[in-house]
């Protein structure tokens, strides 16, 4: 049989090639994992950690786990085009069902029906991990994607609108050491809070959305330190690094209608509930609306946007003070729910986790952004709680950035990608385009690309 040779090198040695390079990657994958699920070092001995991995039985499971993954990666490419095609006929599928009026709202029927009743069956530490978890990280991926996803600018300071609404959480409530002309309870202080970072929005996004791409990723994490920083040094207005205490519950006083959320999860899991359900209403006609438009134009060229007479600085604006407001909301809410409030609540990598929330569901896609949120603040929880499959903490990033990998190797658009992100990706693998979600080019006066 002959073979076919492309610029002197068969096909088949090239293959070979390649499922070698495949297996060797595979195969260090799995001992680099095999070495972060193992045993520590120590002062007195700092290569037990490599020894306690590496010449351990334990290391056959890995090197068993790397091949497998090898042989299925490697059949995988073999059938590229029998697995695509299956894949675009599910697809398919699945936007003609979607695409009919009654059956997707029979589906969200059915899903809210779901996330209604599912709760009620828990016990009370997987109902607090779905409020405090999963539920406000769901409305803080739900609103950076508005940034990311829809107007793609790369915001690594989201965490400072969070940090805002908790705050004026306790502000308003009479918890800080500055004082409110007025003391509100914090159901009534829900509009203030979500101002109050809208205007925090507006605030960062006029002076600084003129910049693009890694020069407006700079600036917004500039952002999210100076207000980490202030609430830490600022101890006479808000109580400093120790934090403040004493915030009140949600409650709600009408007539002779009484009502106290307290320490129970399910108040909050269902106004957190409400508040989604509201919000992804509100998104998904945002997305289909004349803004939603104008922000799509914005994100694949921002150039070619502003000659077709978008208005650039506007929309950017806007895109950050909408999503502003749900973190507004969500501080509020978890800083009502545990009483307390402290800077270190409001990290750089909260910021990045949410970015890779949003990244993992799919930018551009509302359910993408919760699915993405409910896996990977879900995922952690479960696993720490494994018998065998349980990790520490502190390891937790490490396998976040390596999911991430993974996950940019074999589906970049994400696990629910946005029609318009998933075009995007395959226009640019035919070379037409860019599939950078990311406001194109960081140079200010590069033109279209």
């Amino acid at each position: 049989m002959s073979r076919i040779a492309i610029n002197g090198v068969s096909m088949s040695s090239l293959r070979r090639s390649q499922d070698v390079r495949r297996l060797g990657a595979w195969v260090l994958g799995a001992l680099i994992l095999a070495v972060m699920t193992g045993p520590s070092g120590t002062t007195t001995s700092p290569t037990a950690g490599f020894t306690g991995s590496l010449l351990h039985p334990r290391v056959l499971g890995y090197l068993a786990f790397g091949l497998v993954m090898w042989a299925l990666s490697t059949a995988r490419v073999r059938s590229r085009d029998r697995v695509h095609s299956a894949t675009r006929g599910v697809q398919q599928l699945r936007e003609k069902l979607l695409g009919d009026n009654r059956v997707r709202h029979g589906t969200y029927l059915v899903l809210l029906v779901l996330a209604i009743l599912v709760p009620t069956q828990l016990n009370s530490f997987w109902q607090e991990v779905l409020v405090d978890q999963i539920g406000v990280f769901v409305l803080l991926a739900v609103g950076l994607n508005v940034v990311v996803g829809y107007a793609g600018l790369l915001d690594l300071g989201y965490i400072a609108f969070y940090a805002i609404g908790a705050y004026s959480a306790a502000y308003w409530t009479g918890a800080l050491p500055v004082h409110p002309v007025f003391h509100l309870n914090p159901f009534y202080v829900i509009p203030l809070a979500i101002l109050a970072a809208v205007v925090a929005g507006v605030i960062l996004g006029v002076p600084t959305l003129r910049l693009r791409g890694d020069y407006l990723a700079i600036v917004t994490l500039g952002f999210g330190e100076i207000i980490s920083i202030v609430a830490t040094n600022l101890s006479s207005v808000t109580g400093g690094a120790q934090g403040i205490i004493g915030i009140p519950h949600f409650s709600v006083h009408l007539s002779s209608f009484h009502y106290q959320w307290g320490l129970s999860n399910l108040p909050y899991y269902y106004l957190l509930l409400g508040f989604v359900v509201i919000v992804l209403v509100a998104f998904r006609s945002l997305e289909n609306s004349r803004v939603g438009r104008a922000l799509a134009a914005i994100r694949e060229d921002e150039v070619a946007a502003e000659a077709s007479g978008v208005g650039v600085l506007k929309y950017k604006v806007m895109a950050f003070a909408i999503g502003a407001s749900t973190s507004g909301f969500a501080g509020l809410l978890f800083a009502s729910k545990i009483s307390f409030v402290a800077p270190g609540d409001f990290t750089v990598q909260l910021s990045i986790l949410i970015l890779v929330l949003v990244t993992f569901g799919g930018m551009g896609s509302l359910p993408g952004a919760v699915l993405g949120a409910a896996v990977l603040q879900w995922a952690p929880e479960y696993l720490r709680n494994h018998p065998i499959l349980g990790f520490q903490q502190q390891d937790l990033y490490i396998y976040l950035g390596a999911l991430l990998v993974v996950m940019m190797i074999f589906r970049p658009s994400g696990i629910w990608p946005s029609r318009r992100r998933r075009r995007e990706l395959a226009l640019a693998e035919e070379g037409v385009g860019t599939a950078d979600a990311m406001s194109g080019s960081s140079d200010p006066a590069a033109g279209p690309g």
